[in-house]
């Protein structure tokens, strides 16, 4: 069952890629320019071509073909498909029938087939592939009547039989005259079959939209028809149609320098229509997701599939990709033009992948770090990849700078990558802190301090680039040129890179002042009261040597207890509020009797690094942020090289051109 559901599966998407490339066709062929051509030919008198509006209905009539082979449901579609394999199939056979009574003809020779070995070999060859082409049609129309497709033999049994070869001529033509009319009777019989077809799907259709509304019928449509594989296959087959054009009509292979040249311009001439670039952003999101499964399943295994994360599927690459093409008018340039418009485009996608990969590696390589987890080679695949993601963004803004001449508006372009790879190497230091810490088995001090440091200066570098393209986009859009796209994504970019982030940032700033406040105006305990408490941490479960006293009794390190309080304003244990206020310094010691939830046995104790990577995960929160959905990640990404690509692009096209062609 589930061979026979990929073979369905499999022809789902197959059978309709060709009604994409007739789509494809359509959109690139241009009426005018065809009649105006005809004009000037010799066909200019035939009748055929005398009526251009009836020309310019038929371009609208594929169209609707086209639609309607895409949305025909699959069963309807395999038996389309298979009654245009036996229309394809009795052509076949009738060609080969006139290509032998031509045969017949040339050689002149109208005797008994026996007695003339060459044109005993002539039947035999014609007769074997009208056999086949006949019983091929019965398969394929699942019937025993193989009469039905036998016309063209006749022209075969005349020959057997000794007919002249004027009149093996005429029959050829009949036996024509009779498969079309077969082929107009099955036609006449089936007429009202688009009719039945499309009232059933209207029917259905307005059902669904009564019951369940427009936008569960879209996505009923574009689940059954996959429209993300099926128009990724459209444009895997066009590029790979461009590409061996390309190579079947050069002798000498291209050098290493023509080589990236050939890969921009064959995905540019396959970006020239909406269908073509619809395939192109799929394609891109399939591999960006094709790229982040391997990262996952590279630092993980298997574990990796268990915890799907539903915000790396590749859809913020393929969106970056069709903004980005939407907004520079893409399609509408020059073959050119385009390659060099999608170098930077395509430079942006792969910096946004590996942003992604980053975001993937970030808390399992801290995670790593934190535990005590001795697997050598699960710390080697995570610091591998973390070294890959600090070397590879620099060594793409290394190339791309080889291109262009620094300055402010490549600067913009490549920070993205500058700032993935600031971001891994703090990642890294963090790393190198938990596995200093984990080998001293006691924490290191300061550490919170040290990773809230590091954190915050990308934090901070992040919102200086976010800001100066904001500073520019307003410029643009002031004494420039303005457009509604650039202003919106402006305006997004300013809420979500410079007005939220400036935000949370303060927030954690007054959450870290309120804590080191709040933790000053606690008492510090006493040895007398220490040796009374006789307890643990109950933060971190280690034994105290110095503690501070909460205003409901509780005792806890200091640095345990502000790491909680970057959280949460409570006591950890009986959730009372903490207040800011100093005690008076005649302050009750703790009760002799802790209350119930206070226990004297003291469990396991566990590594320090172990118990409290959690708190300090907690404490890194208001610098994180909350989880961001694919549309704010797009903003993130896309907003700060939007306000450069207009002049970027013509600024440097001609330093582009002479340095790759």
């Amino acid at each position: 069952m589930a061979v026979k559901a990929r073979m369905e599966a499999v022809l789902n998407v197959g059978l309709r890629v060709p009604s994409i490339m007739l789509l494809e066709v359509l959109y690139r062929w241009d009426v005018s320019s065809f009649f105006q051509k005809i004009q000037r030919s010799s066909l200019n008198n035939n009748p055929l071509f005398q009526y251009k509006y009836l020309a310019l209905y038929l371009h609208y009539v594929g169209y609707i073909l086209s639609l309607v082979l895409l949305t025909l449901p699959r069963q309807h579609l395999v038996r389309l498909y298979l009654y245009v394999l036996t229309a394809l199939l009795l052509f076949a056979g009738h060609q080969l029938s006139r290509d032998y009574v031509r045969s017949e003809l040339d050689s002149g020779y109208e005797g008994p087939l026996y007695l003339e070995p060459l044109s005993m070999n002539r039947f035999t060859t014609a007769l074997l592939g009208q056999l086949v082409v006949c019983t091929l049609c019965s398969c394929v129309m699942q019937t025993k009547q193989i009469w039905l497709f036998s016309a063209h033999l006749l022209p075969l049994v005349a020959r057997l039989c000794l007919v002249p070869l004027e009149t093996i001529v005429f029959i050829n033509r009949f036996a024509m005259i009779f498969t079309g009319l077969e082929v107009l009777y099955f036609l006449a019989s089936n007429l009202l079959v688009p009719y039945n077809l499309a009232k059933t799907a209207y029917r259905e259709l307005a059902q669904v939209v009564e019951v369940y509304g427009l936008l569960a019928l879209a996505m009923s449509l574009w689940n059954q028809l996959v429209l993300p594989v099926l128009f990724m296959c459209f444009w895997l087959v066009l590029f790979a149609l461009q590409i061996y054009t390309y190579f079947s009509t050069r002798d000498q292979p291209p050098s290493r320098e023509r080589l990236l040249f050939l890969f921009l311009t064959s995905i540019a001439e396959c970006c020239c229509t909406p269908y073509s670039l619809l395939g192109l952003v799929f394609t891109v999101s399939f591999v960006a997701l094709g790229v982040l499964t391997l990262c996952k399943f590279y630092l993980q295994g298997y574990r990796a599939f268990m915890n799907d994360n539903t915000m790396h599927r590749g859809m913020t690459e393929g969106i970056t990709l069709l903004i980005l093409s939407v907004q520079t008018g893409l399609i509408e340039l020059q073959v050119i033009h385009r390659a060099f418009l999608l170098s930077i485009i395509l430079f942006i996608v792969v910096a946004s992948i590996l942003q992604s990969m980053l975001e993937i590696a970030d808390p399992i390589v801290l995670a790593l770090g934190a535990s005590r987890d001795k697997s050598l080679w699960k710390h080697f695949r995570a610091v591998s990849l973390c070294l890959f993601l600090l070397v590879f963004p620099a060594y793409m803004a290394y190339m791309i700078c080889q291109f262009f001449h620094m300055d402010f508006w490549l600067l913009i372009i490549i920070s993205s990558s500058i700032l993935t790879s600031l971001q891994v190497l703090g990642t890294l230091l963090i790393y190198v802190l938990f596995m200093v810490e984990e080998l001293r088995k006691a924490p290191v001090e300061n550490m919170d301090e040290v990773i809230y440091c590091v954190n915050g200066t990308y934090r901070l570098l992040e919102f200086l680039v976010a800001l100066c393209v904001v500073a520019y986009g307003v410029s643009e859009t002031l004494f420039g040129e303005w457009t509604v796209m650039g202003s919106t994504i402006i305006l997004a970019h300013a809420y979500y890179n410079v007005w939220l982030r400036a935000q949370l940032g303060w927030q954690s700033f007054l959450l870290r002042r309120d804590a080191v406040h709040k933790i000053q105006s606690l008492p510090m305990a006493s040895a007398l009261q220490l040796q009374q408490h006789n307890d643990i941490c109950a933060i971190c479960y280690q034994d105290m040597k110095s503690a501070v006293i909460t205003p409901c009794g509780h005792f806890f390190h200091a640095a345990c207890l502000k790491k909680w309080l970057y959280v949460q304003e409570t006591c950890p244990l009986c959730h009372g509020q903490l207040k800011s206020q100093s005690q008076p310094a005649n302050a009750a010691p703790a009760p002799d009797n802790p209350p119930p939830y206070s226990f004297n046995i003291k469990p396991p104790q566990l590594p320090f690094t172990a118990q409290t990577h959690v708190h300090l995960l907690r404490s890194w929160l208001p610098m994180i942020g909350p989880g961001k959905s694919w549309c704010t990640r797009v903003c993130v990404r896309l907003c700060r090289i939007h306000a450069c690509m207009h002049t970027y692009t013509h600024k440097y096209f001609e330093i582009y051109v002479c340095t790759v062609v």
